[in-house]
């Protein structure tokens, strides 16, 4: 078990990432407004568009109930933004998919999300990757061996 740490430093740096993912979670919800969805539904959409996906598999990833998403989806399907199908692997199973129209409203609610990307553009690949891999240490997931490791 790590041991505690309050010295300034890591009270900075947990204020620093404190406020990052606020500044985040406001424009995101800003973005999802202006195109009359909430954040949840922005984020659902947003996944969906990177690839159809079990209802469940969803809920995992967002950390939360298969009803709620259930409900998001629901939704989404009634302004014509995803569809359900059966899942090509398994047909007992239902995916969601964007449609063209979902497709679209994903691009343009990603590409109005300047604060994730613009600070991101000041840095070098390296310290991305850097960044990335510490991000993915601190939440226990395995990172990528680096190149002369």
């Amino acid at each position: 078990m790590p041991t505690s740490r309050t010295d300034p430093l890591t009270r900075e740096v947990v204020e620093l990432i404190g406020s990052v993912v606020a500044r985040y979670h406001e424009e995101y919800e800003e973005a999802a407004a202006a195109h009359a969805l909430t954040g949840a539904q922005a984020r659902v959409l947003g996944l969906l568009a990177l690839e159809p996906t079990p209802m469940r598999k969803i809920a995992e990833q967002l950390k939360c109930e298969p009803s709620n998403i259930t409900g998001i989806i629901d939704r989404l399907e009634s302004r014509g933004l995803v569809e359900r199908r059966p899942d090509p692997a398994d047909r007992r199973v239902k995916v969601a998919a964007p449609t063209d129209e979902g497709r679209e409203t994903a691009r343009r609610l990603r590409d109005s999300l300047h604060f994730a990307r613009e600070p991101l553009g000041e840095l070098t690949e390296v310290e991305r990757t850097l960044l990335r891999d510490l991000l993915k240490r601190m939440l226990g997931e395995p990172t990528a061996p680096t190149a002369g490791a």
